[in-house]
């Protein structure tokens, strides 16, 4: 129950374990470009250009920062954590003019404190973390996503923790760049970058005026590869991950199954039912507010007086495995829940039972009953 890389289903290691093919075989030709359509129908983004990516979602975000940056642009990020200042430092390397606009640990930037940014300066890209991984903290992508319609912004959604289970409609909120990576909501074992890019944004990059000054990440050498598996051809610039892509074509079809807003409305009321139960046991969150905290993982504050190294010992003697902190300014202060992907309600009471169980064995009176009934009425009626 980390923030990734999360249990993946049968069907999806089955696909990463069978033997792997040519990377040119009818067969592979025929997946990969099943899930660059699946993509796009996941993504809510029909006229969008997806990529998929051998690499983690750190090139994810390269990829989209280097094609749509060149030197001197001026860039604004909007940061809720620690990847929103690994983002301006990404930026940067490629020449931009970064402002960051920074929330206060647990919170977010005001949408008005983003329109003042808007206004005074005229910004080529506009950056954002739907979900930051070290604080669990959930931004508006549509108001942000409208924002960057009105003042001619392209915006980048970093959607790494977030794609598959928070709620994106691409196309519809305008947004330009969504990306992700492939082991967290969207199931699949870590070794993906994935994106998709809008009519708007691709203009930009084939007008610029200098060279992307990323060889790998160059979307001059993957489209026509993207172009080719779409078509059923095939094409060659770097081996794809075989096996991976294989894997991503069946979880996408599961996603798909089961239905976008089904699957937005599991993670909300998974989400719920762990905030309403660690709130029952007492434990205080990171997010300063229900309604900016993620539905895909959960940030607690250790309790007071109760070591972080033990209580994730004794979670663990459960057979819950947690994370630990990773904002630096609270680093060891609380520890992380994934709730994403797969997970079920099973999961969920399973891990608030041993949380539970954890705070007890460390000294802590937790009420577990109490934690669980709460938790079960979030789950049976959201």
């Amino acid at each position: 129950m980390i923030p990734g890389p999360i249990e993946f289903e049968p069907a999806v290691l089955q696909a990463m374990g069978a033997p792997t093919n040519s990377h040119v075989a009818p067969e592979f030709i025929e997946c990969f470009g099943t899930a660059l359509e699946r993509m796009r129908e996941v993504w809510l983004c029909p006229s969008g250009q997806p990529f998929i990516l051998a690499g983690s979602g750190t090139l994810a975000m390269d990829t989209a920062g280097a094609n749509l940056i060149e030197n001197g642009d001026k860039a604004l990020v909007i940061s809720t954590g620690y990847f929103g200042h690994r983002y301006a430092k990404l930026l940067e390397r490629y020449g931009a003019d970064v402002t960051i606009l920074n929330a206060e640990v647990g919170d977010v930037v005001p949408l008005d404190r983003v329109e003042q940014k808007l206004k005074e300066t005229k910004y080529k890209i506009l950056t954002f973390t739907h979900v930051d991984t070290s604080t669990a903290v959930l931004v508006d992508p549509r108001s942000i996503g409208a924002l960057g319609q009105k003042y001619n912004v392209l915006t980048i959604l970093d959607g790494v923790c977030s794609v598959g289970g928070e709620e994106i409609r691409q196309e519809e909120w305008g947004i330009d760049v969504v990306l992700t990576a492939s082991q967290k909501a969207i199931g699949v074992p870590p070794g993906l970058a994935l994106l998709v890019v809008s009519e708007k944004a691709m203009k930009v990059w084939s007008d610029r005026s200098t060279p992307v000054g990323n060889y790998y990440g160059d979307w001059t050498h993957w489209l026509p590869i993207m172009n080719a598996y779409e078509s059923r051809k095939p094409a060659y610039f770097g081996t794809p991950a075989v096996n991976l892509v294989e894997a991503l074509n069946v979880s996408l079809r599961s996603i798909l199954a089961e239905g976008m807003d089904i699957r937005f409305a599991r993670h909300r009321r998974s989400g719920s039912a762990i905030r309403a139960a660690m709130k029952a046991l007492g434990l205080q969150q990171v997010p300063l507010a229900d309604d900016i905290a993620a539905n895909t993982l959960s940030a607690l504050f250790y309790p007071n007086g109760i070591p972080g190294a033990d209580l994730l010992r004794e979670i663990h003697r459960s057979g819950i495995i947690l994370a630990g902190g990773l904002h630096p300014d609270i680093k060891t202060r609380y520890f992380r829940i994934g709730h994403m992907g797969s997970v079920m309600q099973n999961d969920i009471l399973a891990t608030i039972a041993g949380i539970a169980t954890g705070l007890e064995n460390c000294g802590y009176q937790a009420n577990a009953s109490t934690a669980l009934q709460t938790a079960l009425s979030k789950l049976n009626t959201i």
